[in-house]
């Protein structure tokens, strides 16, 4: 693989204005292929924004991003061939109500992919079982919890094959008792090497599933590393003190 696609993600001095109000400012990051980067830090720091560029639901203002080399900056790129490859999860379910669980989850392979329904059907009932659903296939999504609705969002983001997914903290609208069943779900998409970009909240999970660990402050990267150089060993007075207030929360 070559220097340029190595990395499934390359953010090249990337900005983004929202008129005046500067989001993000002249960011680099890179995420090579199988890593688990998580970013963290406080609410305005422009995480899910940057999440959304990536994703192209949000344009630049300046500066590139690369997927699979493919800069999704220039405007004679297919982005929705490029979104193909991505997978993204928000922190509301976006299920459709008056379709089941299974007709959630075959609804993008069938239309947008044109796969064959009867194939599309097997292998959604694989990804539902996968997150723990099998037995809620028929059911519709008012009688889900909030927990095994945001698992139905994950099995039908993963029913597009995506190379990279995207998580933008996709636990934050959960009660307590219902986030460890979402993680434990997102840990196992990383032990089987899928190349993730995390925004949360959950730090126990973030030092425990991240290669690496991205803080964010003010629209721009104050610091990275491991999880230990992160969490143990904070170079900014800013990070630890992030850090004190989470973990003490």
């Amino acid at each position: 693989m070559t220097e340029e696609r190595k990395y499934r993600v390359q953010m090249q001095d990337v900005s983004k204005d929202y008129g005046s109000n500067h989001v993000i400012k002249d960011i680099n990051l890179n995420v090579a292929n199988n890593e688990v980067v998580v970013l963290i830090g406080p609410s305005g720091a422009g995480k899910s924004t940057v999440l959304r560029m990536i994703n192209g639901l949000e344009t630049t203002t300046s500066g590139h991003i690369l997927i699979d080399g493919a800069d999704i900056s220039q405007p004679h790129v297919d982005i929705n061939r490029i979104r193909e490859k991505i997978g993204m999860v928000f922190q509301h379910f976006n299920l459709f109500p008056h379709m089941t669980v299974l007709e959630n989850v075959i609804l993008a392979p069938v239309e947008l992919k044109k796969a064959d329904k009867a194939a599309a059907t097997a292998e959604a009932r694989q990804f539902l079982q996968t997150v723990g659903l099998m037995d809620k296939a028929d059911a519709y999504p008012a009688s889900l919890s909030g927990g095994q609705q945001q698992r139905v969002a994950i099995a039908r983001a993963l029913a597009m094959h995506p190379d990279i997914m995207l998580f933008d903290e996709p636990t934050s609208a959960l009660d307590p008792e219902m986030v460890g069943d979402v993680l434990a779900v997102m840990r196992q998409l990383a032990e089987q090497g899928m190349t993730m970009i995390i925004v949360t909240h959950e730090m126990g999970f973030a030092k425990e599933v991240a290669d690496r660990v991205v803080f964010f402050e003010s629209g721009q990267i104050l610091e990275q590393g491991s999880p230990a150089e992160i969490f143990d060993h904070p170079q900014e007075a800013r990070t630890q003190e992030f850090l004190n207030k989470v973990l003490q929360a």
